[in-house]
């Protein structure tokens, strides 16, 4: 090819956002054979928050280490406790869909579950995937 004709990749960056729930999981993996097939750098984050009920006291309340624990377990469980060096994690503090749009602005697509563990059974789709649909930098993949 010459440089006339050669592209750009598709995707350089796909962020996915985990929250332990199947359908996540379902996403992660999705995510990952777009980023295998496109030779992007894949993403996962999990947001965490303090319960609506906060006293202000952390000594047994640590949501960050709930969010790295949730990312360990979704990775581990996708690709039998061997992740690829093309992985990379991080949480985000803040509400899931505000964090996951945040993300979003350096990303190529990002990559959400139908439903999470919120919200109410019956919709069919969660109001995170809803938020990042409407409002993400860029293309929104829901996976379902």
């Amino acid at each position: 090819m010459n440089e006339a004709t050669e592209r750009a990749p598709l995707y350089r960056r796909i962020v996915v956002g985990v929250d332990g729930s199947s359908q996540a999981a379902a996403a992660l993996g999705h995510a990952w054979q777009l980023a295998e097939a496109t030779g992007a750098e894949l993403v996962v984050v999990a947001a965490w928050t303090y319960p609506p009920v906060f006293t202000g006291y952390t000594d047994s309340i640590d949501p960050e280490a709930d969010a790295w624990a949730v990312l360990d377990q979704a990775l581990t469980g996708r690709f039998d406790g061997t992740v690829p060096e093309e992985i990379s994690k991080k949480t985000v503090p803040g509400p899931a869909a505000a964090a996951l749009i945040e993300e979003s602005k350096d990303a190529d697509l990002l990559v959400v579950g139908s439903r999470g563990h919120g919200g109410f059974s019956g919709l069919l789709l969660g109001s995170v995937s809803a938020q990042c649909a409407e409002h993400a930098h860029c293309p929104v993949l829901v996976h379902h």
